[in-house]
């Protein structure tokens, strides 16, 4: 018997218990499918475009209540609070369709 360490018996199996590093795993995971993106891209455009319409509803039904409310913001700031809400889910929808 010599001094130096011994391979494991199963060394291949030792080998494939370990698990990836993340960066090797995120560098090759660069590609999606097409349809992947599709989907991705349309959910996110289909969310910004719901929440748009739906919090315009609302605020056209309880605008005049918020109006009479005293405090910070009223429905000018409530429509750009919408509209910034909104247009960043479409943002993020068109940033899944290219990328």
């Amino acid at each position: 018997m010599s001094g130096s360490p011994s391979k494991p018996p199963n060394a291949r199996l030792y080998e494939l218990q370990r698990p990836e590093k993340l960066s090797k795993i995120l560098r090759e995971d660069k590609d999606d499918c097409l349809s992947c993106r599709l989907v991705g891209a349309s959910a996110f455009i289909g969310l910004g475009a719901y929440v748009y319409y739906s919090a315009k509803q609302g605020l056209k039904e309880r605008g005049h209540i918020i109006a009479g409310q005293s405090g910070l913001g009223g429905v000018k700031w409530r429509l750009r609070g919408i509209a910034l809400l909104s247009s960043s889910f479409v943002g993020m929808g068109l940033y899944r369709l290219v990328n």
